[in-house]
């Protein structure tokens, strides 16, 4: 009480008082800190009980009030005064030692507010950022501690510092060496400290420190402070009575103490206050992103980072329960990682395990955004971590498992994952984990060389419907991510020679046949038994899918090497025979409604493989190995054999199969349009292309049509239902084969408007 009744008194005296120039009243300041240890006889009271907060906020004042007078980069007498004086290394020692206490939190305030409201750089200072080094060092040393918040916005604020000015990080790179020596010798830091107050000559002339800005030889216009050294000597045994000098600190140094700002924000992380642990999250993205070499390869081998983002991945990857709805995954509201801010018993669609997931998809998130702003060489050191010790170690067992269940959570697990990832560093890592890193052309003899890879496709062909379905899923996913390697290992490298076709030199004969309207040595598929009872009205004519195609030019003649564009949509739309389809009967349902999604589609793709310079024109076949044997790949062997059994396979099965094959269908490579979606290909013997594949599925269609009664009138019943256009009734015999006939049909739409797209977008100027 009677301290608090000094203070007042204190202020109505300066009130009063005239006012000093700012030197002098910045001392006063200074010297009343100093003559507290001097004159105090009781180290237990709270420093709040004291005039030190109000003292260190003066001092604050006068240093912005002296910069706002002077000109820009000018340092002014007082900022001179706290420099040459070491005032920022008593106050850590004094901080350190927490007395009074609740000092340590005055200090960080102290040094916040100075780095933060001070305009001119001042951590070049080697009287700043020593004692501020010696700072970071005291935070995070003990979660949940009083002086937490203090903590994180001292070192928020150097973070932020350094962002300003990348090149400063260097000073917080200490050798091991050096940090050892430190750590051994807290008593010495404090004895050295006062020795510096001690010697501080009474003329405040030019530092000897190298490190100094040019501003300090302003210091020689100081006043002399007689005073000072004597009162210097009297606070050093007043701290040695106040035995103010801790216990030194543990000599056993972690190997991986050489970065202590990113070591103190990586212990704040764990914070039990989520407020704390987002904003160490925050510091850690701003040091990442700084593109000094030196930091970022420090940053990667020699502190915890790594460790701790895939330890903590790890930890709360395995706390999710063992079972999960997949649905419950892929719907779990977006994840931001700075808002995970879950509250149970204000969710109404709450699930178990759902905050366990949002925990784990939030730190996911944090990990690539990380990954996303670090600098080069710390995001692919980040990455390959997350790779090795998260993806290989803890999620490749889980996905690899026999359990149904756990295939089922794990699959879908991943496959947000796909979904959430947008670090391209990450995004890579990610691949080469589902799918290995080779690019060699398949053989039958190794598709088990990446054994994830090889089970996972298998697992596209599952007993197990939903396990089909969510891994047919995750890689519709992964096809859509902007990483060439997808395509290139999953598709591609199997058509890179074109051994799919069979190869004729052409002849006179076959120029005159191109001249005529078509291509040499194709197969007229009007002509083929499958398509001789084609009515006229379910063709479109020539003429009209010309008029839609762009002029013929110099610049593009008709016959560039492309079979038209109107015999191959006339191809897809006839595939299915009149008396199993039914989009006719229903209004909407047409062919047309397809080419506006499919050129929405095309475009997107087109924007994502740009930089991957693709070839406009297929390879020649000159220069094609086709004697080697060709093999699709597992991928599209599978797929291909799904394909083969939609008549057989449930509705969901037969949209995910054919959502996947349509989104292949749309990549603009020469090869893959060529192999998909060209039905006047000529075939090498033994090959088959999704054309081929769709033919035999018709011609079995066909045979068995015969066999049920009353066929046109249930498919259209069946069609008007999974519109919604009519209620659920009575179960229709041959259910599954009538909803696959309906996913064939539109499907092959599907593929007519995505050729026509693709033709009239690369054949226009």
């Amino acid at each position: 009480m009677f301290s608090k009744f000094t203070s007042i008194l204190q202020h109505a005296v300066e009130a009063l008082a005239p006012s000093l120039p700012l030197q002098e009243d910045f001392v006063y300041h200074w010297k009343a800190i100093t003559h507290y240890y001097i004159e105090t006889s009781d180290d237990k009271a709270p420093v709040t009980d004291t005039n030190i907060p109000s003292h260190l906020e003066q001092m604050l004042d006068i240093l912005v009030q002296e910069e706002n007078e002077r000109e820009s980069g000018e340092t002014g007498p007082c900022m001179e005064y706290l420099l040459h004086h070491k005032i920022l290394e008593t106050l850590y020692t004094l901080g350190k030692a927490d007395c009074p206490p609740g000092m340590k939190q005055q200090v960080l305030a102290f040094y916040t507010k100075l780095l933060g409201r001070i305009r001119q750089p001042l951590l070049p200072h080697i009287n700043v950022h020593r004692p501020v080094q010696k700072l970071i060092r005291l935070c995070g040393e003990v979660l949940a501690t009083p002086t937490e918040n203090e903590e994180i916005q001292f070192l928020c604020i150097v973070c932020a510092k350094l962002k300003q000015d990348p090149y400063l990080v260097n000073f917080f790179l200490e050798s091991k060496l050096k940090a050892m020596a430190l750590q051994g010798s807290a008593s010495v830091i404090t004895e050295d400290m006062i020795k510096d107050q001690e010697s501080v000559p009474t003329d405040t002339g030019q530092p000897g420190q190298p490190e100094e800005t040019p501003g300090a030889a302003g210091a020689e216009h100081m006043e002399k402070e007689d005073e000072l050294p004597q009162q210097a000597e009297e606070l050093s045994f007043s701290l040695d009575e106040l035995n103010v000098a801790t216990s030194p600190e543990s000599s056993t140094a972690c190997a991986n103490q050489d970065y202590n700002l990113v070591n103190s924000l990586l212990n704040l992380t764990k914070s039990p206050d989520g407020r704390i642990a987002v904003k160490a999250c925050e510091g850690l993205m701003l040091l990442v992103s700084l593109p000094e070499p030196a930091a970022a390869k420090c940053l990667t081998q020699s502190t915890c980072l790594c460790e701790l983002l895939t330890d903590r991945l790890a930890t709360l990857y395995k706390a999710l329960p063992q079972s999960l709805d997949p649905l419950d995954i892929e719907t779990v509201e977006a994840i931001n990682w700075g808002l995970d801010s879950y509250s149970h018993k204000e969710d109404a669609s709450a699930f178990p395990g759902k905050r366990a997931l949002i925990s784990f998809l939030s730190w996911f998130d944090y990990c690539d955004q990380l990954i996303k702003e670090a600098q080069k060489t710390t995001a692919v050191a980040m990455a390959k971590a997350v790779r090795e010790r998260f993806f290989i170690d803890v999620m490749e067992p889980q996905l690899m498992q026999t359990s149904e269940i756990g295939i089922l959570t794990s699959t879908a697990l991943l496959h947000r994952i796909v979904r959430q990832v947008t670090s391209d560093v990450l995004l890579q890592e990610l691949v080469y984990f589902i799918l290995g890193e080779q690019r060699e052309p398949e053989t039958l003899a190794d598709i088990n060389r990446h054994p994830l890879r090889h089970r996972l496709i298998e697992h596209c062909d599952h007993i197990s419907d939903e396990i089909s379905i969510m891994t047919l899923r995750m890689f519709e996913h992964l096809l859509q991510k902007p990483n060439e390697h997808i395509l290139y290992n999953l598709v591609l490298r199997n058509l890179e020679e074109r051994n799919y076709m069979e190869y004729k030199p052409p002849c006179q004969e076959d120029k005159d046949v191109v001249e005529n309207g078509q291509i040499a040595g194709a197969v007229d598929l009007e002509e083929d038994p499958l398509f001789t009872d084609l009515s006229p009205d379910n063709t479109l004519s020539a003429q009209e899918w010309l008029s839609a195609s762009p002029p013929v030019s110099p610049e593009h003649p008709k016959n560039d090497g492309k079979t038209e564009v109107h015999k191959i949509v006339n191809s897809f739309l006839c595939l299915v025979p009149d008396e199993a389809k039914s989009s006719y009967h229903v209004e909407g349902t047409g062919y047309d409604t397809y080419l506006r999604d499919a050129h929405r589609q095309f475009r997107d793709y087109c924007v994502i493989c740009l930089r991957w310079e693709w070839p406009g024109s297929p390879r020649s076949l000159e220069k094609c190995n086709l004697e080697a044997s060709f093999f699709e790949g597992h991928f599209l062997k599978v797929l291909f054999e799904r394909m083969g059994r939609i008549l057989d396979q449930p509705y969901d099965v037969n949209l995910q199969v054919t959502s996947v094959l349509s989104k292949l269908s749309l990549f603009p490579h020469p090869h893959i349009h060529e192999y998909l979606l060209d039905p006047y290909i000529n075939l090498a013997s033994g090959c088959k292309s999704l054309f081929s594949v769709i033919v035999r599925v018709v011609g079995d269609l066909m045979v068995r049509i015969q066999r049920i009664p009353d066929f046109t009138p249930k498919l259209l019943l069946v069609r008007k239902r999974l519109l919604g256009l009519e209620p659920e009734g009575p179960i229709i015999d041959h259910m599954t084969l009538l909803e696959g006939v309906i996913v064939l049909e539109e499907f092959c739409k599907e593929l007519a408007a995505i050729a026509f797209v693709k033709y009239h977008t690369s054949a226009t100027p």
